[in-house]
């Protein structure tokens, strides 16, 4: 039966034996596997570099309140048909 106890060991087993393993193989293997764990990563790195300009935009949604306080005379400045703005939510 498992125990709290066991199972902090085995995880920290596991740890160790990934560490013994990577110590364990060759310089040419290691090379291999950086390049992929490389490749991957700049995977992860290109998915958050593409959703920055989101991130961003929401943290500044979240923290900066007067973003919601646009003059919507703006709006009606620009040449939009009456029932593009009816479907925008500005119509009079």
């Amino acid at each position: 039966m498992n125990t709290p106890n066991s199972i902090k060991s085995e995880s920290k087993n596991l740890l160790i034996l990934i560490n013994k393993n990577w110590e364990n193989l060759d310089e040419s293997q290691k090379h291999i596997l950086t390049k992929i764990w490389k490749i991957l990563t700049y995977k992860w790195q290109l998915q958050i570099l593409f959703n920055l300009p989101f991130l961003l935009w929401w943290l500044m949604d979240k923290s900066i309140t007067k973003i919601h306080d646009f003059d919507t005379t703006m709006i009606s400045y620009l040449n939009i048909p009456k029932w593009a703005l009816s479907f925008i939510g500005f119509s009079q």
